[in-house]
């Protein structure tokens, strides 16, 4: 393949204009050449050069496209995912990737089919604050672990605008929003659980949808991990609670990426993806006689940009991704479950 890439972008709500355009624009290897605006037409105001098509099926008609960019509603991935794939493009695909095992089965036979490469947009496995959590685990210092807490919580207590989170169709509600991201952190440290159990909850008034979940992931060696995510939690709990035979390590969910992009920051500039020193996790260690002792684990930069790098050098260097097929449907079978 050419040592440029010449992608394609399929809209530009948030996530397009915050996770994904800033990062093609910056990447050498990335040429972000179309997007998909079929009402508003404001990218071309971000990025003069881009061309602007009015539907999808005009951007995946486009020969020039390499890689598509797949960044609708999530009822839509799938779809869209094996058209562009049918149309000879690879495909980074948003999360949740499907709503099942079984749709994502076909999108990853249909890639080894026509010979394209498919890659899920697990973006958070480059947050700062996960991989203070990372760290500290395979440095051992905790010990046998023996329980793990990974948490998303948030306050909104109305029903939101986006109709394909509120509505009951297929991968809506809390679970598929923010259910793709805690498992497949804890799915990248820990692997496949050995057993789970999930709760659900309806608390706002009217929804549709759940909107509070709570998963307990059963490991070898009596390794117990839980993610929860709650849109009525007023006052946060830290986002990471981690505990061993020799002590534990407590982190707020403070990655800056997400608020810096949104506030029109680049990847480029210096200040990019530093977290706040003051907000650093406590790691509490237990000596043989007792005796406790406290120290503040600061965080490294957030590292957005090495997913894109990570896709680049898959097509181009045949370098393996690091989130693997498997992984996402070991996700969507606890995601699936009843």
């Amino acid at each position: 393949m050419d040592s440029v890439i010449i992608t394609g972008l399929l809209a530009y709500g948030m996530s397009g204009k915050v996770f994904h355009a800033p990062f093609l624009e910056a990447h050498p290897g990335f040429k972000l050449h179309a997007i998909t605006e079929r009402n508003q037409k404001k990218a071309q105001q971000d990025y003069p050069s881009l061309i602007s098509y009015n539907s999808v099926d005009e951007l995946l008609d486009d020969p020039a496209i390499q890689l598509v960019v797949i960044n609708t509603p999530n009822f839509s991935h799938v779809d869209y995912s094996k058209r562009a794939l049918l149309k000879g493009k690879h495909i980074l695909v948003e999360k949740p990737f499907a709503a099942t095992v079984a749709e994502a089965l076909e999108v990853f036979d249909l890639a080894k089919k026509v010979g394209k490469q498919v890659f899920v947009f697990q973006n958070r496995r480059w947050d700062s604050d996960f991989n203070s959590v990372k760290k500290v685990i395979e440095q051992q210092s905790l010990g046998k672990l023996n329980e793990v807490h990974f948490r998303y919580d948030r306050y909104r207590n109305e029903i939101g605008p986006k109709t394909f989170k509120e509505e009951p169709i297929p991968a809506s509600g809390l679970l598929y929003d923010l259910g793709p991201h805690l498992l497949d952190q804890a799915i990248s440290i820990f692997g496949k659980p050995l057993s789970f159990h999930k709760i659900l909850g309806k608390n706002r008034v009217g929804t549709q949808v759940d909107d509070y979940f709570s998963i307990h992931l059963s490991y070898a060696d009596s390794v117990n991990v839980f993610v929860h995510a709650n849109m009525l939690v007023t006052d946060a709990q830290p986002a990471f609670v981690l505990h061993g035979t020799n002590g534990s390590f407590i982190k707020d969910r403070t990655d800056v990426q997400e608020a810096q992009l949104l506030k029109g920051m680049k990847p480029t500039d210096p200040s990019y993806a530093l977290e706040d020193r003051n907000k650093a996790g406590k790691l509490t260690l237990i000596d043989e006689q007792g005796n406790k002792t406290q120290s503040l684990v600061a965080a490294e930069k957030g590292k957005y940009p090495e997913l894109f790098e990570a896709v680049y050098a898959s097509l181009t260097a045949d370098k393996s991704f690091p989130i693997r097929e498997e992984q996402i449907l070991w996700q969507l079978e606890v995601l699936e479950s009843k």
